[in-house]
């Protein structure tokens, strides 16, 4: 089946959000000829525009390119971005601090960080066959041979991310009849959702979205801010890089929210995908799994550098619904839950946890991942009509693990890989973010315990509606 998006602007074969809409295309001028009759433009099938003009003949016009911020400043639809044509932030851009490391003098040099995200080292993993751990410690190895200086995993960043959103859902479930947008909480760890809430329901979605940072913003305060003071520089001294499954992400970096205006310089610098990170071995001449090994970085004292990854249950987009769920019961209701069993609706993507006791429904939980099954919540949810207390949302069909940016199969179905996938993300052992005592221990050296008004700042952030205006961005041809 074709993929419907626009081929001026398509980077990957994914095909998971709304509609195709020319509201995202950068409009190229067209100089107008003194005469009654226009030109008129026609798109091709191949997504080209053709400029006709009135006496029939016709040229190719020039391709319009997207940037970053041509994409945060429109207020038309926002794609996944992973069909947006991004020049800003690539595997480029980081060879290119990397060899000005090289030429430069030591006061001019960047401290160069690149945080791995669980979904990345998965995929890498089941491309390479290797288990998640070789794959950890190869990918230290081959981004130090680059010239980096340290390799960090977001799956510790991912532990403020949780264990914030689930004091967040508890604080909103005891205020919930003084404030009626209190629930249901939605998940705000998907760029890709943040992008089209902001945009497509704006002022009406926002008081529902937690507030709690993602793993890769926390792991950029904790990179330009704690760990810039570990190693004695400032934050603009350090180029932060992070590896995501998708491009969404390139957005959510760039978004002014997460720029530190004293230094003028941003938590992350740079964000580049699975692929992209493929790319760079495919430069390099050298597979993965042909590396050899390094042991692992830590900047907590409290963890050794070469220990076993812990991860997270409750599936590949984090565990936030299973995390919160869990901790909510026990926290509301003193019951303590073991496992959880969930019930398909829809489809797969779109299910629900309830928890019951003498007949009342205590907590309704879902999770929908899609943009079918997001648009069939906000309206629900317009209508007055959710059941749910809590929802975890994510941009891409199956979640995270088949991000856009993922590595794309070579002669198997993207089911089988995505299979492999999930078994090599599944593999690692998980331990809940309540009881890593590294976590509690950098609470108190960062930011001076949990819930201090330091916590709140720096762990958490704040969405802005963006209202439609009349401007090029909004033309329909």
């Amino acid at each position: 089946m074709a993929s419907p998006f626009s081929g001026v602007l398509q980077l990957t074969d994914l095909d998971d959000y709304i509609g195709p809409s020319q509201d995202c295309i950068k409009p190229i001028k067209v100089d107008k000829k003194p005469g009654k009759a226009t030109a008129k433009i026609r798109i091709e099938d191949d997504g080209t525009y053709v400029q006709v003009d009135p006496d029939g003949q016709s040229h190719k016009l020039e391709k319009a390119k997207i940037t970053l911020n041509d994409c945060l400043a429109c207020s038309g639809c926002i794609t996944s971005a992973e069909s947006v044509l991004i020049t800003q932030q690539s595997q480029e851009e980081l060879l290119k601090v990397l060899n000005a490391n090289k030429t430069s003098g030591p006061a001019s040099q960047k401290l160069v960080v690149v945080s791995v995200s669980p979904q990345s080292r998965a995929s890498l993993a089941a491309r390479f066959q290797l288990t998640p751990l070789d794959t950890a410690r190869k990918l230290t190895a081959f981004f130090k041979r680059l010239g980096v200086n340290f390799v960090f995993d977001t799956t510790f960043s991912r532990n403020f991310s949780l264990l914030e959103s689930q004091r967040e859902f508890v604080q909103r479930f005891r205020r919930r009849t003084e404030d009626k947008k209190a629930l249901p909480m939605l998940a705000a760890a998907c760029p890709g959702w943040i992008c089209y809430a902001e945009k497509t329901h704006g002022s009406f979605i926002i008081p529902y979205i937690s507030t709690a940072k993602s793993p890769q913003q926390v792991m950029g305060s904790l990179v330009k801010n704690h760990f810039a003071k570990l190693q004695n520089v400032s934050p603009d001294q350090i180029y932060h890089v992070t590896v995501m499954p998708c491009y969404d992400k390139k957005l959510e970096a760039s978004r002014p929210d997460f720029f530190i205006h004293e230094h003028q310089t941003r938590e992350v610098d740079c964000v580049i995908t699975t692929g992209e990170v493929l790319k760079l071995l495919e430069q390099e001449g050298t597979p993965l799994s042909e590396v050899d090994p390094a042991p692992l970085d830590s900047m907590f004292s409290s963890l050794s550098k070469d220990q076993f990854l812990l991860g997270h249950s409750g599936g590949g987009s984090g565990g936030y619904l299973e995390h919160i769920y869990k901790y909510a019961a026990k926290e509301l209701f003193g019951v303590h839950v073991e496992e959880i069993q969930y019930k398909t609706l829809r489809n797969k993507d779109f299910q629900e946890v309830t928890l019951e006791k003498n007949g009342e429904t205590l907590l309704h939980f879902a999770l929908a991942y899609g943009f079918r099954n997001i648009q069939n919540v906000v309206q629900k949810l317009k209508r007055g009509k959710s059941p749910y207390h809590y929802i975890e949302v994510m941009a891409c069909p199956s979640g995270c693990l088949n991000g856009g940016g993922q590595i794309k199969g070579e002669g198997e179905t993207s089911k089988d890989l995505l299979q492999q996938v999930e078994r090599a993300y599944e593999s690692v052992r998980p331990e809940a973010p309540e009881t890593n005592r590294a976590v509690t221990d950098l609470y108190e050296q960062w930011l001076g315990g949990l819930a201090s008004e330091r916590t709140q700042e720096t762990l958490h952030t704040q969405y802005h509606a963006v209202e439609r205006a009349n401007t090029g961005f909004n033309i329909k041809w």
